[in-house]
C-alpha cells in the first residue's frame, strides 16, 4: 500500500527569499528502505529526514540522490528552519544526532548556526593533477596547496588565484569524480580570497561522485575552509563570510564563527513550498 509523505522545500544560506541551496526536508517517520529512493526521486543535492528523539534533541539523516552522507550543512540549516516555521521550534540551543556525531545547533531570530567537528587535516594533493581536472594551469592556482580537510565530510580545498579564473573554470567532472574516489573525498571546494562583496572568500563546490556537479551553498565545506585559512594564518578574523552560488544564479552567503576549535556554521533560510509524494 502506498503512503503519502509531506516534503518541505527550503533554501538554506539564502539572502532573504532569494539564492541559497535547495534541500528537501521530511519530518515524518519513513521506513529506512524508502529514504534513498525518496531522495533520488526528489533530486535535491541533499534531502534530510528528521525525527525528534528527546527534549531539545533530534536525529538527522542525509541522502544525496545516490547515497547517504554523514553530514550536510545546508540541509541541517534548512531542516531546522522548517522545524521553526512549521513546528514552532523556539529560539535556543538544541542537539542533533548525525553519523558525524552529536552536534549543537543554535536557533536565532534570523539565523541558524550548527556546530561542526574539530578539523582533521589529511594531507596535500598534487597541484598538477588538480589543475588539469579543472582545465586550468598550475599558475592559476593560489599560493596555498590543495589539501584534504574535514569538519564532518572530507573535501579537497583548492586555492584559486583570482575571481576571474574562478568564474571561467570549466571542470572535467569525470576526472574530478575519479580523483574524488581515489582520495576518498566528497569533492572539491574551490576558493579565492578575491570576492564580489568584500567578504572572506568566494567559493565553488563540485561533487560529481555524488551526482552533484555543483552546489550553490555548502556549510560543511566552508566550515573546513575557515579552519584551513586559520591554520595557515591567512585569515585572523574569528567571524568569516563566504560567497557561493553567484555564477549559478543562486547567490548564497555562509557565515562561520570560530568560537573555539570547532567551527559554528550558519546563515538564513527560507521555506519555499510544501508538497506531497506517494511512496
Amino acid at each position: 500500500m502506498k503512503k503519502s509523505v509531506d516534503v518541505y522545500e527550503v533554501r538554506a544560506f539564502s539572502r532573504g527569499d532569494a539564492g541559497g541551496n535547495l534541500a528537501g526536508v521530511v519530518l515524518e517517520r519513513v521506513d529506512n528502505n524508502l529514504k534513498q529512493g525518496i531522495a533520488k526521486r526528489l533530486g535535491y543535492s541533499e534531502t534530510v529526514f528528521i525525527e525528534e528523539t528527546g527534549e531539545r534533541e533530534f536525529h538527522l539523516e542525509y541522502f544525496t540522490p545516490s547515497s547517504e552522507v554523514d553530514l550536510c550543512g545546508h540541509a541541517t540549516i534548512g531542516g531546522i528552519h522548517v522545524l521553526k516555521e512549521v513546528e514552532g521550534l523556539e529560539e535556543g540551543s538544541y542537539t542533533i544526532e548525525t553519523r558525524a556525531g552529536r552536534l549543537e545547533v543554535e536557533v536565532g531570530r534570523e539565523a541558524i548556526f550548527m556546530e561542526q567537528n574539530e578539523p582533521a587535516f589529511y594531507g596535500e594533493v598534487d597541484r598538477k593533477k588538480i589543475a588539469e581536472s579543472l582545465n586550468i594551469s598550475v599558475e592559476d592556482l593560489g599560493d596555498l596547496s590543495p589539501e584534504i580537510v574535514s569538519t564532518g565530510l572530507k573535501d579537497i580545498l583548492v586555492p584559486i588565484g583570482s575571481l576571474e579564473v574562478m568564474r571561467n573554470i570549466e571542470p572535467d567532472f569525470k576526472r574530478i569524480e575519479e580523483i574524488s574516489r581515489e582520495y576518498g573525498v566528497v569533492g572539491y571546494h574551490l576558493f579565492t580570497l578575491e570576492s564580489i562583496e568584500g567578504n572572506t572568500a568566494f567559493t565553488r563546490n563540485f561533487a560529481p561522485l555524488y551526482e552533484i556537479d555543483e552546489e550553490s551553498a555548502t556549510g560543511t565545506s566552508n566550515g573546513a575552509l575557515a579552519c584551513y585559512l586559520g591554520k595557515y594564518g591567512v585569515v585572523e578574523d574569528k567571524k568569516m563570510r563566504f560567497e557561493q552560488g553567484d555564477y549559478m544564479g543562486n547567490p548564497s552567503r555562509v557565515d562561520v564563527r570560530m568560537d573555539g576549535k570547532s567551527p559554528m556554521v550558519g546563515g538564513e533560510a527560507a521555506l519555499t513550498r510544501k508538497f506531497t509524494i506517494e511512496v
